[in-house]
């Protein structure tokens, strides 16, 4: 699936990876996630894209950004929007699909295997474009939970699919493992649609 040869560029949906892990039942390890990957291949980027609520005097997520954006990752914000639905109810959108499609298409010039962790059927179009033009794609979420948190068609498209479940041990801790003083806390992202 990896050739130690190849360089990877990981691709991380903030919000979507949360809820997966979440649904799951464990935190992600970003420390252990980066090095199981430069275990892999020569890993050139780590992206971590994510919508932050702008006007919150402390957000919960803003340590896990700072502790990211220091040790290796490329983080990738931008504000999220605040609406009313028509019963009234007060929600926050941030999607971040066209930043990471943009990044990804721009970094498939020089990587060879793109990995992208992220369940969401939006990136079935970017998967294919990538594909043509000669790059690997790996898609990481999981068929684990129900109903299941990876769009058919693009578990489908991608070349290998790999369910996080199965990275648990290499890459997940026990939520009562949370560091009680880091940056690393579990955060609460906006809604990634």
């Amino acid at each position: 699936m990896f050739d130690p040869r190849e360089k990877i560029a990981l691709f991380i949906d903030g919000a979507n990876l949360y809820a997966a892990s979440k649904s799951l039942g464990f935190d992600i390890d970003y420390r252990k996630l980066l090095k199981a990957f430069q275990k892999r291949g020569y890993l050139l980027r780590a992206y971590y894209y994510t919508a932050l609520i702008e006007d919150q005097e402390y957000s919960s997520i803003r340590p896990l950004i700072d502790w990211l954006d220091y040790n290796g990752y490329k983080v990738v914000t931008k504000p999220a929007k605040e609406f009313t639905d028509s019963m009234g109810r007060r929600k926050i959108k941030g999607n971040m699909d066209i930043e990471l499609a943009i990044d990804a298409m721009e970094q498939s010039e020089t990587v060879d295997h793109l990995v992208i962790f992220s369940g969401d059927g939006d990136f079935t179009t970017l998967v294919e474009a990538l594909q043509r033009r000669g790059r690997k794609v790996s898609v990481i979420s999981t068929m684990a939970t129900q109903p299941p948190m990876i769009a058919d068609d693009l578990r489908r498209q991608a070349d290998h699919f790999i369910d996080l479940v199965s990275l648990k041990a290499e890459i997940g801790r026990e939520p009562s493992e949370r560091p009680h003083r880091s940056a690393e806390v579990s955060h609460a992202e906006a809604d990634s649609e």
